[in-house]
């Protein structure tokens, strides 16, 4: 019986490569974004994948979500837990609570949410367990200038992935985290031409294809319950993060 994974944030970037190789390796995939017509493109018609768009800052809407990834699949092996959003950079007196709050519903809380929701499910299903997989970043570890409302809520997922694979122990749900750095997806698009450094200058920054980030995310993914990757740093090899400053 083919595997099955939840991939938010599915309808681009790395969600979109993530979920492709998913289904290239034969997995069921459920398509979690907020855009129908984004998560249709991705899917390309696979028989393997479920489209549910899903607002997923909405407790009821990631529960209706999960709801029918199980009843059209019937059991979860793996959430990819990656849909994430930022805004402008800037220094903390220059962004908005509204800017603030918009990060951390989607980042942190829809992390929770999912991640939630996932556990339910894994710890209830016979044979019970499975693997969440948080979407950390570089910034898990290092800010970039202006990045408060990012950078708090990438170090609060690495809270999240820790506690999440002390509780899941009894139920047999593994936990882990991948922290990507200059992955070529349209929010890094902007490293090509020249982002802001910690001493004030702007440079151009290496970046790497996303496809490596699927298939880092799919290795993770396929390992047996009793072996996982607790964290794992892909990153263009030179960009500025060993010695960030």
């Amino acid at each position: 019986m083919a595997q099955t994974a939840i991939v938010t944030g599915a309808g681009s970037g790395l969600g979109m490569e993530t979920t492709r190789a998913f289904l290239a390796a034969g997995w069921n995939v459920a398509l979690l974004g907020r855009r129908a017509d984004a998560l249709e493109a991705v899917a390309e018609g696979h028989a393997n994948a479920l489209c549910l768009p899903t607002d997923v800052t909405q407790p009821d809407a990631v529960d209706t979500a999960f709801d029918a990834a199980v009843e059209r699949f019937g059991h979860i092996d793996c959430l990819f837990n990656n849909a994430g959003t930022n805004v402008p950079g800037a220094t903390i007196d220059e962004i908005s609570v509204e800017d603030w709050r918009k990060v951390l519903s989607v980042n942190l809380d829809g992390a929770y949410l999912c991640a939630r929701a996932a556990f339910a499910r894994m710890r209830a299903q016979d044979p019970q367990g499975g693997r969440i997989i948080n979407n950390g970043s570089i910034s898990a570890h290092a800010p970039r200038p202006g990045s408060a409302p990012y950078t708090t809520t990438k170090h609060a997922i690495t809270g999240l992935t820790r506690t999440l694979s002390l509780d899941g122990r009894p139920f047999n749900i593994a936990c882990g985290q991948i922290d990507i750095g200059n992955a070529l997806t349209e929010m890094a698009r902007p490293m090509t031409k020249g982002v802001p450094q910690a001493d004030g200058s702007i440079k151009v920054e290496p970046t790497m294809d996303p496809v490596h980030v699927a298939k880092s995310v799919l290795y993770m993914a396929g390992l047996p319950l009793e072996a996982n990757v607790q964290f794992m740093t892909v990153m263009a090899t030179n960009m500025p993060f060993i010695g960030r400053g």
